[in-house]
């Protein structure tokens, strides 16, 4: 059916991947006229009485007109989406306008396929696709026993209103998203998403593809790792051509090996895989993990493969991890799987760890043995054709097995759900994440990823919006880590310091003050031949002090004390402390001074990480403590400013666009009634060729007023040089106008215009920006220099809350001019953040706007001015994260 010729306007953005309920993977796509078998096929497999509660008549065979008319749509006033599974219909949802803001909403699952979520997709991508061609209101008609599709309604979030008419509930419900709305779909997502996740950490059967009897291969190799570790499930070798493999029977095929297969290992040949996934498809194989490489990495023939090879798995509603995938990891006692290449396999702990290529999984599975750090679970995506960090993270939240969260990431194809999901992630677990490739975001080949015209700074300012700890490497990472998976969070940035050398005290203290730490208990110095008495009493006073957040330890081996008496100080005092503890011991004998732990004894479980230098253990605090601010400061709730007119905006841009389909820049009418429908108003300003023009124009606005070039060349010199300002008078406006223009006459830059002259303030700038990779950005600035040669701005990604408006304000460098520098009067800053907010909702709600510039906005003590303002339009492109489930 794929293969068929679409029909003309066949809207192929609107086709998604989804995973369901149950952790499947499904497909939406828009119906098409070829679908007329597949509908009566879907029809004829269905109950009586699911017919009867569809069409309210016991229709055993729809005809061929009815059928005609269900498959032949225009797209817009009548659209149609089907869900196919193993390319069989499996759900069909469909609208028909009603009027120009409503439409009535029709939907039918298979009988075979109820309870797995199917009309809440439907539902969720027919309001989108709605809302994008004006309707605002979905109706519909339903039986009263039918009372699996009233609860769709009623479940997704919306308000819904219901009455009976002749026996049958007529439902109404707007379809603007709501907050309940939008967190009905993300709870869903969450939930489907992470269960798929789990379908793949937690198999019971495996069926290993590749294995042979040559030990060197790398199927052979992964089959021994699994049973080496323990592997509690079942393990079925696969390989047409021997009988036996490590004393298990092997099979010829999937199909062959009994019982359902979870998990199919695949280590293939890259060019026998798509042969392998058909077999597993036609066994009923849940997900697929492919080490095999030779795809995309290789060039265009392999991203071909790559891509017939998700094409596949998707159709068959299998979720792959791959392919060029190092493996994975469940040190889970109950499971024990180890389906990778790793040598050495970290002891069970509470790190969840995620790599995306081969050759950093061993790195980073090689680190965290050689420092003992305990793993829960680990993944590596590969060339990252499905699975991702993302679905990891959404497991992760609901893993009660896993408290630390670290990501090697070398590329990021969809950062706004990755923010989305890292913040619900970070407001319970630390999230730890090493970038490679900041610049331009350098991308491994076989990384599905889009284009980014943004920032490094955009991506670093996105992680701590998420609340997520970047880090510069996986040293770095389990540095953190160690000591966030075994110590309390701090409560504040105030910190003691205990050892036994000055200058190693002093060292700790200028670290601490380096990374923002305060030093309120000491650095106290024993004497190099303290006993370990005196060692447990200045370390009870330091976690006794209540001026004390936080502990750091550092010894050089003492004269007189035995190095495991030190030690055993060192934990005892700090175990069943509320205050983290991190050590440093240079040295010393029987305790290992290279990152990692002193473990407990005679009961005592705790973990204090140790660490190399002082300076590594400072850098560890400082990030927990980052962490542990952000976890408990108020996050705000989302900006949702008054007085907007979504419709006239999306008119403007509707009429803009169809008269002009590749866009184009708004006039300044244009900008200006866009900007209105979000409560925004621009200052006007009357283009003038001639004094007595200028004059006209100044006693319209008003005096005093202002005479500026909108030349660009003028306009970015800064200065007075293209400006007249605070003109109270005409013969003050007709003497600056001879200034001006014989001082633009050599630039040829005659453009004048007139404005009412603002109170005198702070210029700054809002902007966004339509990235095609991070979707809407915001950038926030004080005008001129700050901007234009120190690149001093800051940035967001919406939906924005007021906490993050807030805090976007005072991200800036010169931000200080805002709030009364040198004793001036500070800004309205409320009326700044509402401005930005505006903006950031405008953004988030067109993605048309390709680019809006407010400079200057200017912010004074009364309020602020917009005194210019540019936008310039494109078609919409599709986001990342568009609003309604989609696998990206």
């Amino acid at each position: 059916m794929d293969d068929d010729p679409l029909p003309p306007g066949y809207p192929s953005e609107w086709e998604a991947d989804v995973v369901l309920r149950d952790g499947t993977v499904a497909h939406v796509r828009p119906i098409r006229p070829s679908d007329t078998d597949g509908i009566h096929r879907f029809h004829s497999g269905q109950s009586e009485e699911s017919i009867y509660l569809r069409f309210f008549a016991p229709l055993r065979r729809l005809s061929d007109a009815d059928v005609h008319r269900f498959t032949h749509v225009d797209y817009v006033d009548r659209v149609a989406l089907v869900v196919t599974l193993r390319e069989d219909i499996v759900g069909i949802g469909r609208y028909d306008r009603i009027d120009a803001r409503s439409a009535e909403v029709a939907f039918n699952i298979s009988d075979h396929y109820q309870g797995k979520g199917i009309g809440s997709v439907l539902l969720e991508h027919l309001a989108a696709i709605a809302r994008d061609v004006g309707i605002t209101r979905f109706t519909a008609e339903v039986l009263p026993q039918n009372r699996k599709m009233l609860s769709v309604f009623s479940d997704a979030g919306y308000d819904v209103t219901r009455h009976i008419e002749d026996g049958v509930v007529e439902v109404g419900f707007d379809i603007e998203p709501t907050d309940s709305s939008k967190a009905v779909a993300m709870s869903r997502e969450h939930r489907a998403e992470a269960l798929s996740v789990a379908a793949i950490l937690h198999p019971r059967t495996i069926a290993v593809i590749g294995a042979s009897r040559r030990r060197n291969s790398i199927g052979s190799q992964l089959l021994e790792r699994i049973v080496a570790a323990g592997f509690t499930g079942e393990i079925h070798p696969v390989n047409p051509n021997v009988r036996t493999l490590r004393r298990r029977t092997a099979y010829p095929s999937v199909a062959a090996v009994p019982g359902r297969v979870d998990l199919a290992v695949i280590a293939v040949p890259a060019h026998a895989v798509l042969e392998v996934v058909d077999e597993c498809a036609e066994a009923g194989v849940k997900a697929l993990l492919v080490v095999s490489g030779g795809f995309a990495e290789e060039g265009r023939d392999g991203a071909r493969l790559q891509a017939e090879l998700l094409r596949r798995a998707r159709g068959a509603g299998m979720r792959v991890v791959g392919p060029n995938s190092f493996g994975l990891i469940n040190n889970d006692p109950s499971l024990r799987l180890n389906a990778s290449l790793a040598m050495t396999l970290p002891p069970v702990g509470r790190v969840g760890l995620f790599a995306q290529s081969g050759a950093l999984g061993i790195a980073v599975l090689a680190s965290a043995a050689r420092r003992n750090l305990g793993i829960s679970t680990f993944g590596s995506a590969g060339n990252r054709v499905d699975v991702s960090g993302n679905d990891f993270m959404q497991y992760w939240i609901d893993d009660d097995n896993t408290e630390v969260v670290g990501l090697y990431l070398e590329s990021m194809g969809n950062p706004r759900k990755f923010s989305r999901i890292a913040r619900n992630l970070a407001l319970i677990k630390p999230v730890i994440v090493v970038k490679s490739g900041v610049s331009r975001f350098g991308v491994p080949p076989g990384h599905r990823v889009r284009r980014t015209k943004a920032r490094p700074a955009v991506f670093k300012a996105m992680l701590k919006q998420a609340g997520v700890l970047r880090v510069e490497n996986v040293h770095q990472l389990f540095d953190i880590a160690q000591l966030l998976a075994t110590q309390p969070l701090p409560r504040g940035d105030r910190v003691a310091i205990v050892g036994n050398s000055t200058a190693l005290g002093t060292l700790t203290a200028d670290a601490c003050t380096s990374w923002g730490l305060k030093v309120a208990h000491g650095p106290v110095s024993l004497p190099s031949e303290a006993t370990a008495a005196q060692f447990r009493t200045a370390l009870a006073a330091a976690f006794a002090d209540p001026k004390v957040d936080s502990v750091l330890t550092c010894f050089i081996p003492p004269l007189v004390t035995n190095d495991e008496d030190v030690a055993a100080a060192v934990r005892d005092m700090a175990h069943g402390a509320d205050k983290p503890c991190a050590a440093t011991f240079l040295g010393m004998r029987g305790v290992d001074d290279g990152h990692s732990s002193v473990t407990g004894t005679g009961g005592s479980t705790q973990a204090i990480p140790v660490y190399a230098m002082p300076e590594d253990a400072v850098r560890a605090l400082a990030a927990a403590t980052r962490y542990g601010a952000w976890r408990s400061k108020d996050h705000g709730v989302p900006v949702a400013p008054a007085g907007i007119n979504r419709r006239i905006a999306e008119d403007i841009v509707e009429t803009v666009l169809a008269m002009e389909p590749k866009g184009r820049r708004l006039t300044s009418d244009e900008s200006t009634a866009l900007l209105q429908a979000y409560g925004i108003d621009v200052w006007t300003k009357q283009e003038v060729s001639t004094v007595d023009e200028a004059v006209a124009a100044a006693e319209q606005v008003g005096y005093p007023v202002v005479l500026k070039s909108t030349a660009p060349m003028v306009r970015h010199q800064g200065g007075t040089s293209g400006v007249r300002v605070d003109l109270r008078t005409e013969a003050a406006l007709r003497a600056a106008w001879e200034s001006l223009t014989e001082r633009l006459a050599p630039l040829d830059a005659d453009r004048l215009v007139v404005q009412r002259m603002a109170t005198p303030g702070v210029p700054c700038v809002v902007t966004s920006d339509e990235d095609p990779l991070f979707g809407p950005v915001i950038g926030f600035s004080v005008a001129g220099l700050p901007t234009e040669l120190l690149g001093d701005i800051g940035y967001r990604i919406p939906p924005l809350t007021d906490v993050d408006v807030s805090e976007l304000i005072s991200s800036v460098k010169a931000s200080p001019v805002l709030h009364g520098h040198r004793g001036a009067t500070p800004v309205n800053r409320a009326a700044l953040a509402d401005l930005i907010a505006r903006v950031s909702v405008l953004a988030d709600d067109l993605a048309e706007v390709a680019s809006l510039v407010l400079n200057p906005v200017n912010a004074h003590p009364g309020g602020v001015e917009v005194l210019g303002a540019e936008i310039v339009l494109a078609p919409a492109p599709r986001r990342t994260d568009p609003g309604r489930r989609s696998l990206t």
